[in-house]
């Protein structure tokens, strides 16, 4: 069956792997279960395509129209979703914008609609998720007249940036200039001139591969100056004192993405933080990658995530439970009920 959606997954830009972890301590069963918090429902806009999930047909309507399709993943209870509904979507000229250059259409993270691949292979859309490595909601893969995946958006990006992908799609910039050098030169500058320090970043020079066979795994931090969004990261996300001691089992380095800095990946490969970062085709500041001990890239965050989230991907790797359960969103659940049943509450929106 796997076969069936080549047609999609071959023309992806990057499918990045992405998965979290089980609980790493058993928690002690509490007879007062805690709250599960931050849950939202959301209602998407009447104007997303009423679709009969046929994507080959989805596509050539499209273009027909001189448009080009959005498939939006999603599941019920994310914040993430709304906040990109709420947030982004509800500007005026975000959604004209979307509206006179895309289809929408929206499948559910663990739904079991059918649905058919492009190259014509059917798929619930669970089934579906799994195949293209849905690990985020919402994930937005936007298809040009083919049907390629010519952009991948993994999880929620604040509205500038979310305007930006829109653009670079809608104005068939793909074929002209890489998504990461397009941003570089657009996104606003801000205040700061240097890159966000921390206690637990290793400093340079960066020998990955040494502190890899030390048994250790690796978290790595690209990021940029003038970045308000690395801002958010180190005060908002990073400034929890729990997300900040699992990051203290990681040998943590920050790079500056675009730096020429010198460094020894966990491969053993000579190279610099630009090379690197194209290489593993870092689009966005800041994107977190986390690798195990035998320097496999298990993990990425490239979008805005929230402390439950963040320490959760840190634990995944950490606790090494990525071997067992490959499906991120099974994992968050499990470790919210684990921990509830301890009788902590969890907020999956703090």
């Amino acid at each position: 069956m796997l076969s069936g959606v080549k047609t999609l997954l071959v023309y992806s830009a990057a499918l990045a792997v992405v998965v979290l972890p089980w609980p790493t301590v058993a928690e002690p069963a509490s007879s007062m279960p805690g709250q599960l918090r931050g849950g939202m429902q959301t209602t998407y806009p009447a104007w997303f395509k009423d679709s009969f999930l046929e994507f080959s047909d989805d596509v050539e309507e499209a273009a027909a129209a001189g448009k080009r399709v959005i498939i939006f993943f999603h599941q019920d209870n994310c914040p993430y979703c709304n906040a990109l509904v709420e947030r982004n979507l509800s500007q005026k000229d975000i959604e004209q914008k979307i509206r006179a250059n895309f289809d929408v259409v929206a499948l559910n993270l663990r739904g079991d609609r059918e649905v058919v691949s492009v190259g014509g292979a059917p798929f619930t859309e669970k089934d579906f998720a799994q195949a293209l490595n849905i690990q985020f909601t919402p994930t937005l893969l936007f298809l040009d007249e083919p049907g390629k995946v010519v952009l991948r958006l993994n999880g929620y990006v604040p509205p500038r940036e979310f305007e930006l992908a829109l653009d670079y799609v809608a104005q068939k910039r793909e074929g002209e200039i890489d998504y990461r050098d397009y941003l570089s030169g657009r996104l606003p500058p801000e205040v700061r001139g240097a890159t966000n320090g921390a206690a637990y970043f290793a400093a340079p020079p960066h020998d990955l591969e040494a502190a890899r066979k030390g048994g250790t795994p690796l978290a790595v931090f690209f990021e940029q100056r003038q970045c308000p969004n690395c801002d958010t990261l180190h005060s908002d996300t990073l400034g929890y004192p729990d997300t900040r001691a699992i990051i203290g089992s990681f040998h943590a380095i920050q790079v500056n993405m675009w730096s020429d800095e010198a460094l020894i990946t966990p491969t053993g490969s000579r190279s610099t933080a630009r090379e690197w970062a194209r290489e593993l085709d870092v689009k966005y500041a800041p994107t977190i990658i986390l690798f195990s001990a035998d320097g496999q890239e298990v993990i990425r965050s490239e979008a805005y995530l929230k402390g439950f989230h963040t320490q959760s991907m840190f634990d995944y790797v950490a606790s090494g439970a990525y071997r067992e359960e490959p499906d991120f969103q099974r994992f968050l659940t499990r470790r919210a009920d684990s921990i509830r049943a301890s009788g902590r509450d969890v907020d999956i929106w703090e």
